[in-house]
């Protein structure tokens, strides 16, 4: 049987690293990171470990340039994609909306929206099987995340908006997209947008009584992705204990 072949952005840490760790078994991946050598080395080498073939790329999304580079990287070493987990994202500092600035808000877009666009594009061109594209959102959407980051928050609706049209365009050529839409997970995330101990305060709130983990969210990207959900799309799957 021929394996499937997923890319993964975003693959080094947190949601995207457990869904590579997960899906290694029965796929080979193509993992993206940037920043984060050591996290993306250790989490190819246990995928490696499991059975897949790994390849990491390199690229900064901020750039939209690169997502050329990225599929360019894709194309030397696979010949195939089945899967895209559209989940590299980036948040700031919380912050009230006053205190916002252009390269702040420009960043952010780039990363959580423009690439994502542009990736899903290149993705799709790629899939003359059919496939499945899931886009990673956040809780955030719903929210709004007022006075903390309400840019972010902007940035998974559009990706949202997004999966709708693009979900819709595809469809009639076999591909299903769909988001994801976790809530409070314990992934540095939190600390990233300088808030270390923001699992600690608000896992306690959610109606299930606890932060999810990246597996959890993992189990809900691979089974959008996979042949249990053949007849899913232009769907957004919370991931978030009630919240």
């Amino acid at each position: 049987m021929t394996r499937r072949t997923l890319l993964i952005t975003g693959a080094s840490s947190g949601i995207g690293a457990a869904t590579a760790l997960m899906a290694a078994p029965d796929h080979d991946l193509a993992l993206h990171w940037n920043a984060n050598a050591t996290g993306i080395e250790d989490v190819a080498a246990q995928a490696r470990r499991a059975g897949a073939r790994v390849t990491t790329i390199r690229a900064d999304l901020s750039d939209p340039a690169h997502v050329e580079d990225l599929f360019a990287a894709f194309d030397r070493d696979h010949d195939r994609l089945d899967g895209l987990i559209n989940n590299a994202g980036v948040v700031d500092a919380a912050a009230p909306v006053v205190d916002f600035t252009a390269d702040r808000v420009a960043r952010m877009v780039a990363i959580n929206l423009t690439a994502p666009i542009l990736v899903a594009a290149g993705a799709a061109a790629r899939m003359a099987r059919g496939g499945a594209i899931v886009n990673i959102s956040s809780a955030a959407a719903r929210f709004g995340s007022p006075g903390q980051y309400v840019d972010y928050a902007a940035t998974k609706g559009g990706l949202e908006v997004f999966s709708k049209g693009l979900a819709q365009e595809l469809a009639p050529r076999g591909i299903r997209v769909n988001a994801v839409r976790p809530g409070i997970i314990a992934t540095d995330i939190h600390a990233k947008g300088g808030q270390p101990d923001r699992i600690d305060r608000l896992g306690p709130t959610v109606p299930m009584g606890r932060a999810g983990t990246a597996e959890e969210v993992a189990h809900a990207i691979l089974w959008l992705l996979g042949d249990q959900a053949s007849y899913v799309t232009d769907t957004v799957l919370d991931v978030s204990g009630g919240r």
